[in-house]
């Protein structure tokens, strides 16, 4: 089976923000970025597609021609719990546990939400599930947490360097699982 991963589009937050699950709005770029996101995946017969129920996902699911793409919470960005919609550096310097997680995102958890190994384990079971439905190709429009996860389940990337290398905004990354 082939899993198209999509990321979404840029967002209008400042930079830095710890926006996870908070449902943001699109940068004012968004047709722009939509477009190429499309051109990419044009010509592509999805069996299914998915789609995170954040509106950043479902936004760029339905510009690319799938408005009834299916809404999977498997598949939302970590949650940040307490720190959503905080400044990574004002966390950092305010608050010890950011630091601590900040040394072991894999394991830490943020208060109120959750750990890298949390959404590792999300995209895992995600993958599971989709693959028991027998699809040939599906596209998931999806966040950089979980395309880093898929990385870190396909071996491409070890779960302590994650954070390094999270796929661009509109990236699309297919795999074969």
């Amino acid at each position: 089976m082939t899993i198209y991963f999509i990321r979404h589009t840029s967002v209008k937050v400042p930079a830095g923000t710890c926006y996870g699950q908070s449902d943001v709005p699109l940068n004012d770029t968004f047709i722009e970025e939509a477009s190429q996101v499309k051109r990419q995946i044009e010509g592509v017969h999805f069996d299914h597609v998915f789609t995170s129920p954040l509106t950043r996902c479902v936004e760029l699911a339905r510009f690319c021609g799938y408005p009834d793409a299916e809404r999977e919470d498997l598949v939302k960005e970590f949650s940040f719990g307490e720190w959503e919609m905080k400044n990574y550096n004002t966390l950092y310097h305010e608050d010890p546990r950011f630091a601590r997680w900040c040394d072991d995102y894999l394991h830490q958890h943020a208060p109120g939400g959750e750990s890298m190994s949390d959404i590792i384990e999300r995209t895992r079971l995600f993958i599971e599930k989709v693959k028991k439905q027998g699809h040939d190709c599906i596209a998931v429009f999806c966040h950089g947490g979980i395309l880093a996860s898929a990385r870190i389940l396909l071996g491409e990337v070890s779960a302590e360097k994650s954070m390094d290398s999270v796929p661009a905004y509109g990236s699309v990354m297919p795999v074969e699982v």
